[in-house]
């Protein structure tokens, strides 16, 4: 049994959206951060969060794929 399979399944649903969601932020932020900021520390800094937030998206949607029953 996975972590994951005590949760009812509108719960991981949810959680799912907002892996999604945070995969779609990342990658907005990630065009804002080459095509629009000129700055570079700012750029640095949007694009750490867009890699942070991109990665735990897919460590969390990955372990709702593998673990959920």
């Amino acid at each position: 049994m996975g972590p994951l399979s005590h949760m009812p399944a509108l719960d991981v649903m949810w959680i799912s959206f907002y892996c999604i969601g945070s995969l779609i932020i990342s990658v907005g932020l990630i065009y804002l951060a080459r095509n629009k900021v000129s700055n570079g520390f700012l750029r640095t800094i949007v694009n750490l969060f867009a890699y942070i937030l991109f990665g735990l998206g897919t460590f969390l949607m990955v372990l709702i794929v593998a673990t959920w029953p």
